[in-house]
């Protein structure tokens, strides 16, 4: 079987690198811009650096600032008529995970209208026409999906989340400006940076892995511990690092797929509202544990890639539980919780969690096969 890389075909890096859009929207003859955002990134003005540089232009745009932390099928389709009502031709999400995902929905959605439901675009969604451009600006250090095939919407009505993957829906820009990443509060980059260095492992250790995604998630793993717990605290010189860092991660996992840390984190988003980089954060450590056992020696590596020293004098067995301590050490360090329960979730939900992680899109990917039973273990394991 052959290995497929897919990558988004223009990417921006760097201090003042969000000056781009206006070149880039005026050479590809674009006339309305949709700018997609949440209502946070409108009132610390974050957003207003990439609108002023439209106004500056005289670019028209129109802004929707509706967006919630987990998007929702709802969000999504009132995207989709605001765009047709203000006659948008190029949408510029501006945002981590939340905007840009909704975003390509939106934008799949405006060249599909077949798709208009939503749901039908899970999984390897069979769409036949490229997204209307989207240009991502990301905000946010982990979800890297300004460069990735994949996005996640949540059916309120079942209580769980849904993941897309579509080639059609890459963004046709990738803007990360650290700049726009100054403002992150300390949560939310703890979150979103821990939510990064799931994409580097569970994309290293996947049944997809191959060898130029290793090179990609070996190297995503070595920048995002280095860097991290600085960047929790607000150094900008560790904020520049991790942007490239997810965007790395991002890179690879998009392209040979995730585990059952995303599928059991999914659920848990839809059902409480819980930040993705929270859930996937929490549940690292228990996960590695499980799939230890069907990982050859690539914990080895990704010990190596965290710090730990002498992996090469370390027996199976230990370099293994070395590589589950460092990525503990360091979710621990940033304030990462280690019970479900200081989440607010619920005992008698586990089991409903269970079964919806495993019908999850990521699951198959996972490199260690899994039962509803077993994901509900580690889900009790950490409550």
């Amino acid at each position: 079987m052959a290995n497929r890389i897919i990558l988004n075909e223009t990417s921006y890096f760097g201090k003042g690198a969000i000056r781009e859009i206006v070149n880039e929207v005026k050479k590809r003859g674009l006339k309305k811009v949709m700018v997609a955002t949440d209502p946070d990134l409108i009132k610390c003005m974050v957003a207003a650096k990439v609108t002023d540089l439209l106004n500056a232009a005289g670019i028209d745009y129109a802004v929707y600032d509706h967006i919630k932390v987990n998007p929702t099928i709802e969000n999504v389709q009132e995207g989709v008529a605001f765009c047709k009502e203000q006659g948008a031709d190029v949408i510029v999400a501006i945002g981590g995970g939340s905007a840009i995902d909704t975003a390509k929905a939106i934008s799949i959605i405006m060249t599909n209208p077949e798709f208009a439901d939503v749901r039908s675009l899970e999984g390897a969604s069979p769409t036949k026409h490229k997204a209307m451009p989207l240009i991502a600006v990301s905000t946010t250090s982990g979800t890297a999906a300004e460069v990735t095939i994949n996005y996640v919407i949540t059916d309120r009505e079942k209580g769980r989340k849904f993941v897309c993957a579509d080639p059609h829906d890459i963004p046709v820009v990738a803007i990360v400006d650290p700049d726009m990443c100054a403002s992150m509060p300390r949560g939310l980059c703890a979150a979103t940076g821990m939510d990064a260095l799931v994409h580097a492992i569970e994309g290293y250790i996947t049944k997809g892995a191959w060898e130029l995604t290793d090179m990609m998630h070996l190297k995503a793993i070595e920048i995002i511990n280095k860097w991290l717990r600085k960047s929790v605290e607000g150094d900008m010189k560790a904020r520049e690092e991790m942007a490239i860092g997810q965007y790395i991660a991002g890179m690879g996992f998009s392209n040979v797929g995730l585990g059952i840390d995303h599928s059991m984190a999914h659920p848990l988003s839809a059902l409480y509202d819980i930040p993705h980089g929270v859930a996937c954060a929490i549940l690292l450590a228990p996960v590695l544990k499980f799939n230890a056992p069907a990982t050859g020696e690539r914990y080895r590596e990704i010990a190596r890639a965290m710090g730990v020293e002498g992996v090469d004098s370390m027996s199976q067995d230990q370099y293994r539980q070395a590589s589950i301590d460092a990525v503990q050490k360091l979710a621990d360090d940033i304030k990462i919780p280690r019970c479900l329960s200081e989440l607010g979730v619920k005992e008698k939900d586990l089991e409903f969690l269970a079964e919806s992680a495993l019908a999850d899109a990521c699951t198959p990917g996972n490199p260690r096969d899994v039962t509803a039973e077993e994901l509900l273990a580690i889900y009790k394991a950490i409550y």
